[in-house]
């Protein structure tokens, strides 16, 4: 992808959420998690790469004793997604027994939400939460994910900021960002 679409790309963007916009839902987050899992021993479970900024701003807003791990899987092989979840990372801890508190980006269709939250089930977690910064409007989501937490709601358009990128780009900005349509 050429820098100069790059760029374009981010010049022309609609803003949809103002970084203290964000950071309102992120506080409002962490109080609805603490009220519902609150000295359960949680583990906060990061979904990478997408979740890794909301993951990390949710971990540092919990008051009480958490602890924090990754997992790093996805159903896309090339550019098509398929109905198995491939492991490019599980988790590192011991699922069984624990509290989890699964975080993502996005919740666009869930087909890869989906799958992960079934394999922390099948791990005989004690509850799975699932925690999205962004859910996408519309009609197209996987019947098994309903997020336990939102921070916010975006109509059914290309968002990037925050932990969601543009063709892996601009992940990095503290908005939330929409390309403009047209």
């Amino acid at each position: 992808m050429e820098k100069e679409h790059i760029l374009a790309v981010r010049r022309e963007a609609d803003e949809l959420y103002t970084p203290q916009e964000v950071s309102a839902a992120l506080d409002r987050m962490a109080a609805e998690i603490e009220t519902v899992v609150g000295g359960q021993d949680p583990l906060l479970l990061c979904v990478m790469t997408g979740g890794l900024v909301a993951a990390g701003e949710l971990f540092t807003r919990l008051d009480g004793p958490v602890q924090l791990d990754y997992l790093h899987a996805t159903r896309y092989q090339g550019t098509r997604g398929g109905d198995e979840l491939k492991w490019i990372t599980p988790p590192s801890q011991a699922l069984t027994d624990r509290t989890l508190i699964v975080v993502d980006d996005i919740l666009d269709e869930g087909l890869t939400l989906a799958a992960i939250l079934r394999y922390c089930r099948e791990q005989r977690a004690r509850a799975v939460y699932s925690a999205v910064l962004v859910e996408k409007n519309h009609d197209r989501k996987h019947p098994d994910v309903q997020p336990d937490f939102v921070g916010l709601q975006v109509a059914d358009r290309y968002v990037f900021g925050y932990g969601m990128d543009y063709h892996g780009y601009w992940r990095n900005l503290k908005g939330i960002y929409a390309v403009k349509d047209g």
